[in-house]
Order: structure tokens, then sequence, then C-alpha cells
């Protein structure tokens, strides 16, 4: 389940300028990630080597990764859910400890009821129970954590577009 590369550590203030080739290069692949080179400089006007530059680019900036998006049950991980974690102190070493374990997939730091939010995804109830009881709370500075257990997921999407 280890992850590589991803998206971490990322300041919502940083952004990279994207002009219009490059926003339309991004939207082509949101639709359909394997799209060929070829296909995407088509649609937007581009050679297909230069789109494979700008994706390439795209890619090392840390603006988007192309990935294989499994559906959890499907693979083995019946169990998921969003934990919201208060925090006493700094969050900081208690998001980096959180996005370390291999069944958390996707750590924010936020303004409101909770310090943190982590999506974890389990084998099962015992596996989730095991992570949360005995991994999560046992970490410094964790103060309290309060699960949102998934029944059923509604929407999922990754083709919300560029600005």
């Amino acid at each position: 389940m280890g992850h590589s590369g991803g998206v971490a550590n990322r300041d919502r203030n940083a952004s990279v300028p994207l002009d219009a080739a490059s926003k339309a290069i991004i939207e082509q692949l949101q639709e359909d990630g394997r799209r060929p080179y070829a296909a995407i400089g088509k649609a937007v006007g581009l050679s297909e080597a230069a789109v494979r530059q700008r994706v390439q680019k795209l890619l090392d900036q840390g603006v988007m990764q192309i990935v294989a998006v499994t559906d959890p049950l499907t693979v083995g991980f019946t169990r998921q859910a969003m934990v919201g974690i208060r925090v006493e102190g700094d969050i900081e070493p208690v998001a980096d400890a959180l996005a370390a374990l291999d069944e958390v997939d996707y750590v924010v730091c936020t303004a409101g009821s909770f310090d943190l939010l982590a999506e974890l995804v389990c084998e099962d109830d015992e596996h989730l129970l095991e992570l949360i009881n005995k991994r999560i709370r046992a970490l410094p500075g964790v103060r309290s954590t309060e699960s949102f257990v998934y029944l059923k997921l509604r929407k999922q999407t990754y083709t919300w577009g560029t600005r």
C-alpha cells in the first residue's frame, strides 16, 4: 500500500503560473490519464513533443500526478474512515507522523473543531481499531480523535478542471 510521490506538504498559497495550453493539457489528462500525447496535442494545438515536455514539467513541479486510482474495496481494503484529530501544541510533527503511516492516504491541517483530518484505508474493522487505538492515539501531542467510518461512497472525482 506504500505511496510514492504524491502531493505532500503543499502550501495552499503556492501556485505555479499556468498558461492556457498547460491548463488544457491538465484537463485532457483529468478526463483520461492514459490519453496519448499525440491526441492531447491535436486537442490543444501543440505537437506531441511539446505536450510530452509540458507534461514532464508539470510532473516535476508537483502541479499534477498521473496515477492509477483504485477502488479500495476491490483490492482488499474494506474499511475507510476519516479521522478528526485534536492536537496539543505544534500540529506539524503530528501531521508528519500521520503522513508517514502507510494506511493514511490524506492529511490536512484544518481550522475548526479539529486540528487535522486524516483519511485511513484499512483491511477491516480490526485493522482500523488497531491503527487508531495503538498507533494514532499513541502519537505524542494527540489529545483526542473522532472517527467517521465510511458507509457508502457517493462521489469521488478528480476532474475539477483548472482555473
